[in-house]
């Protein structure tokens, strides 16, 4: 790559999980619904032309998957497992002190969650000095941070591409992107 500077992918996997099979799916995600990360750290390699290294946040509180770590590390990224009492937001709190840790460094930052409670920690990076970007499904991204300066948006689906199967969602599609064909069907 092209820099000295990286990009941090901060995971929020129990977010995107929970959203991906509440919210989307109303079901519990079939292998082909689930996010294909690796493609996430190409993507953001690809569209910021610098190296990337992805964090995977877990709460390890009752147990950790050791399948799904190992296919973490397989793919290039760390999986970070955390661990609290029950009533602790143990992922939450993790991610917002290695955002708050990540102030002192000058790497771009993505945030893959949808959650508000990182509005704050973004904010603070948004300093112009850094590019900063929050990766979700659109229409459930915590509207307080279209606030912060700067922060651009990802989708999951159709910007990273990390799906094979196409979701049933219903989004807002910009009519330069409307393909009648795609209801047609």
């Amino acid at each position: 790559m092209a820099t000295d500077r990286k990009t941090w992918v901060l995971v929020d996997g129990e977010n995107i999980d929970a959203t991906l099979g509440s919210s989307i799916l109303g079901r519990r995600p079939q292998p082909d619904e689930r996010p294909r990360w690796d493609r996430i750290l190409t993507f953001f390699a690809d569209a910021w032309n610098q190296d990337v290294q992805g964090l995977f946040f877990l709460n390890a509180s009752t147990n950790l998957p050791m399948p799904f770590v190992q296919a973490l590390l397989a793919i290039g990224f760390r999986p970070v497992p955390v661990s609290g009492d029950a009533d602790e937001k143990v992922v939450d709190i993790a991610i917002q002190r290695t955002l708050q840790a990540l102030t002192a460094y000058q790497d771009d930052v993505v945030l893959v969650s949808h959650d508000g409670d990182f509005v704050d920690d973004i904010g603070a990076l948004a300093d112009g000095s850094r590019r900063l970007g929050v990766l979700a499904f659109e229409e459930f991204r915590n509207a307080a941070f279209a606030q912060i300066p700067g922060v651009r948006f990802f989708d999951l689906e159709f910007d990273a591409g990390a799906f094979d199967a196409r979701l049933p969602r219903v989004r807002i599609i910009p009519i330069d992107e409307f393909d009648p064909l795609q209801f047609l069907r």
